[in-house]
C-alpha cells in the first residue's frame, strides 16, 4: 500500500457493516479483476467459513483485510484473533488498544485503527479533526502502520475532514465506509489517501451493474494501476 500514488481499492464483500452471505460466490467470480485487496468484517460469517474464503483469497495472490467494527478491548482484541487466524495481512478498525497493537505486531499484522468516536453499526464518526490528527500521530509513534478513516461517516465537513488529516497525518490513511459516487473518489485520490475501501455501494450498483463491471469502472476512474 503506497503513500502519495492512486489509492488502493480494498472490495470489502460486505453490506451495512456485516459480510454477505454468498461472498465467497463473488469473490469466485470476481478473482480475475485488478483488485488486489479484498476484506470482510468479522461479523456475517462463521470463523471456519471466513478462513476458507481467505485463504482462498491467498491462492489467487490476493492481499486480505479483516475490519473489525467493535469498541471494547475484548471484542477487539477478539477480532485480531480472527484476523490472525485467517491469515490476514490487514488487520483494520478496532478502537485502538495497546494490547490489540501488540497482538498485531507479534501476527505479522498491519494495523490500522479508527481514530476519533466511533459508535453503532453502520458505524458513525464523531469528534474534531484535530483530536483524531493528535490520536493518529500518538497511535503512530507506538508503531500502527496505519489509520482507518470512517470520513463518508462523519457528523461534519467529510471532504475538510479528509483533506486536513491526510495532509497532516504521515502514515497510510484507508478512507472507509460509504463511498457511493465518483465525487467522492476524486476526494479521496485528490487528497493523496492511501486506500480506499468500497463496499455496500458494489451491492447497490452505485457505479454500474454487476460486481466485476463496477470494479473495473473504479479502476478506469482511478487510472493509474
Amino acid at each position: 500500500m503506497d503513500m502519495g500514488s492512486v489509492p488502493e481499492l480494498i472490495v470489502m464483500l460486505t453490506y451495512n457493516d456485516h459480510t454477505v452471505e454468498n461472498a465467497y460466490e463473488i469473490f469466485d467470480q470476481c478473482k480475475g479483476s485488478r483488485a488486489m485487496y479484498w476484506g470482510m468484517k468479522e461479523e456475517g460469517l462463521d470463523i471456519e467459513e471466513m478462513k476458507k474464503l481467505f485463504s482462498y483469497m491467498k491462492k489467487c495472490g490476493k492481499k486480505t483485510a479483516l475490519e473489525v467494527v467493535r469498541y471494547t478491548e475484548e471484542e477487539c482484541l477478539q477480532g485480531a484473533r480472527i484476523a490472525a487466524e485467517c491469515g490476514c495481512d490487514l488487520l483494520m478498525g478496532t478502537v485502538f488498544f495497546d494490547s490489540v497493537n501488540e497482538f498485531g505486531k507479534k501476527n505479522n499484522l498491519k494495523y490500522m485503527p479508527f481514530v476519533g468516536n466511533v459508535t453503532g453499526r453502520p458505524s458513525v464518526l464523531e469528534g474534531e479533526a484535530e483530536e483524531m490528527i493528535r490520536q493518529a500521530k500518538m497511535y503512530a509513534d507506538k508503531g500502527v502502520y496505519g489509520i482507518d478513516l470512517l470520513a463518508y461517516r462523519y457528523n461534519g465537513n467529510a471532504n475538510e475532514l479528509i483533506e486536513k488529516f491526510v495532509s497532516e497525518v504521515k502514515m497510510p490513511v484507508c478512507i472507509a465506509g460509504s463511498i457511493n459516487s465518483f465525487d467522492k473518489i476524486d476526494t479521496v485520490k485528490l487528497a493523496g489517501a492511501s486506500a480506499m475501501t468500497i463496499g455496500s455501494a458494489f451491492f447497490d450498483n452505485c457505479f454500474g451493474n454487476g460486481f466485476m463491471q463496477q470494479i473495473e469502472a473504479v479502476y478506469q476512474h482511478l487510472g493509474g494501476r
